[in-house]
């Protein structure tokens, strides 16, 4: 159990911060922000994967994915977290 929490962990880490750097612009989000923005990112693209792709008879819809599509999840995250954060600030 342990282990796979260290494991998703590292894996929001290395999605979110790939996401970062893929997606210009700056975030005040912290590694622990990324960290989050890596974990959702994989479960965004698994359930992608999983729409696009057909059922996957032992996740089911809900499932993490491997790092491309924890990655491809993660860009999708964090442009939906500027959209939805941007503005007030800038807007002045």
């Amino acid at each position: 159990m342990l282990g796979l929490i260290i494991t998703l962990l590292i894996v929001g880490l290395i999605a979110g911060g790939l996401a970062r750097l893929l997606v210009p612009g700056r975030d005040a989000i912290g590694i622990g922000g990324t960290v989050l923005v890596g974990l959702v990112g994989s479960f965004v693209g698994g359930f992608l994967g999983y729409a696009l792709f057909g059922k996957d008879s032992d996740e089911g819809a809900f499932q993490p994915s491997g790092l491309i599509g924890s990655v491809l999840g993660a860009v999708i995250v964090l442009l939906i977290y500027r959209r939805m954060h941007t503005g007030h600030a800038s807007r002045v």
